[in-house]
């Protein structure tokens, strides 16, 4: 389905676009904006009430598609050093309140890029790679903070980390210094890298239903989850949800006796269709849940402003809760007498929290205290298998004939080279039929599960513990014709 992409989601050792050669066919002229969305919107208005388009699985003309495979797009590693940051704190605030500066970077993409449309994923496609990143993001000490210690962080913390001067909060109009434990944008020169592996399998195709797993066993943290969405079109806008099996995602702090945050989607909408100006807002609300330490964090964001501009803002709270009743799912349900923090501000800009329950309003610019900044960041790149030790069923090899052709602007051939690889599938689930044989995933135990946790094959396993140590020959794990 739609995904939202930007040009700086680039994989670090991506091949460049490929040149066409003197014999090449002369390129198509491609589609201006305008007509692109006249396109789309036509093909759109054959599915109004059509109760979810992810399950039509309907095939959309090449030149209105991104060169993007599903699988290489839908990860959550767009600020990787968030990531290997979650757990660090000793205090279990302070580690909700990391898990939180994750999620607000999971999905960078969606703040910083334009609404597109990748590939359909195949049924046992698959994709790996691995991230290099700097273990700099700021330690969180909310009680330091709450002494007015100068210094909250931790020795190895960036010295960015606090009391320097920010722009003005969305929050006040003050534009005085606040206390800052934002994360910063990695260079490229990286003194001591922490490495983090992914893998992800198309495990169903109907439904379309993708598992992953992220690993960094460097710092003792692990993620996995479903990934399946549902969408509907309205006549105005798409409603993309997450689907039945997409539990969101589940982080497991191995270290802190294995404590594990579950991070639920929020709907999201794509507008601007009949005004020809395609946009992503966010008008629902997110969970976040940690049974051991019971601590939840409740998220609510508000898509519509004045006069209907977005206004792509948010408010929350962390609060403790009971995990055999858990029955809070509004924020003005909460007793303020459990709220231990409270957060707000613009999910595509900048977000700030302040300690203790009363209003976030009612705390001076000083004592909000910003998790995050969105304009200085960026996707960060990826590290791929070569090209020569890809097998056929990764996803930059499956489709790069596809890519190929787009990025030559040759969508007929596009179109034609993607219609082989769909009927291909076809032909492969009625050989399955005919056999009786059902479909296994190779690296995950389950296409699907009620619990919304994947589980590695002794395959799986395997392979990531190769990406790992930076091994990406894994033709004595998977047939080359996998």
């Amino acid at each position: 389905m739609w995904a939202f992409t930007s040009s700086s989601s680039a994989s670090a050792t991506a091949t460049p676009p490929p040149q066409p050669s003197p014999d090449a066919p002369q390129a198509e002229e491609q589609q201006n904006d305008g007509s692109k969305l006249k396109t789309f919107i036509s093909i759109l208005r054959k599915f109004i009430g059509v109760a979810d388009l992810a399950s039509v699985r309907f095939s959309l003309p090449s030149q209105l598609l991104e060169p993007t495979p599903n699988l290489e797009y839908w990860n959550y590693l767009d600020s990787p050093n968030a990531f290997v940051a979650i757990g660090t704190a000793d205090d279990p605030v302070d580690r909700m309140l990391e898990v939180l500066r994750f999620w607000f970077t999971a999905n960078l993409k969606y703040a910083k890029g334009k609404p597109c449309k990748p590939y359909n994923s195949c049924l046992g496609e698959f994709f790996r790679c691995n991230w290099e990143t700097e273990d700099d993001a700021p330690r969180i000490d909310t009680r330091a903070l709450q002494r007015g210690d100068s210094s909250p962080s931790s020795s190895g913390s960036s010295a960015a980390s606090v009391k320097l001067p920010v722009p003005g909060g969305l929050i006040s109009s003050d534009p005085r210094a606040a206390s800052n434990v934002s994360i910063s944008q990695s260079g490229a020169n990286l003194t001591k890298p922490v490495r983090v592996s992914y893998l992800t399998e198309q495990t169903s195709h109907h439904p379309p239903v993708s598992a992953f797993y992220v690993d960094c066993p460097e710092k003792g943290i692990h993620a996995r989850g479903f990934d399946q969405i549902s969408a509907r079109f309205t006549g105005t806008s798409i409603k993309v949800m997450p689907g039945e099996h997409n539990l969101g995602i589940f982080i497991t702090v191995e270290r802190r006796d294995h404590e594990t945050y579950q991070l639920r989607h929020p709907a999201a909408h794509l507008g601007g269709i009949l005004r020809g100006a395609l946009n992503v807002t966010v008008g629902d609300v997110a969970y976040i849940t940690c049974p051991e330490t019971k601590l939840k964090a409740i998220l609510r964001y508000y898509d519509d402003g004045w006069l209907g501009r977005s206004t792509n803002k948010m408010e929350g709270i962390i609060f403790r809760y009971d995990p055999e009743k858990d029955d809070k799912t509004l924020i003005s349900q909460v007793p303020e007498a459990d709220i231990l923090v409270r957060l707000g501000g613009a999910w595509k800009e900048k977000i700030v929290f302040t300690i203790g329950s009363k209003p976030l309003n009612s705390h001076p610019p000083e004592d909000q205290i910003t998790i995050i900044e969105i304009a200085p960041l960026s996707v960060a790149p990826k590290v791929l298998p070569p090209p020569e030790q890809q097998l056929r069923n990764e996803s930059l090899q499956l489709w790069g004939g596809v890519t190929k052709a787009i990025l030559s602007k040759q969508f007929a051939r596009a179109t034609t080279v993607k219609q082989e690889l769909e009927e291909a599938q076809r032909e492969m689930a009625r050989e399955r039929e005919k056999k009786g044989k059902a479909w296994k995933p190779v690296f995950f135990e389950q296409a699907t599960d009620k619990a919304g946790k994947p589980s590695l094959t002794e395959k799986g396993r395997e392979v990531l513990e190769r990406a790992q140590r930076g091994d990406w020959d894994i033709g004595d794990i998977v047939s080359r014709d996998q």
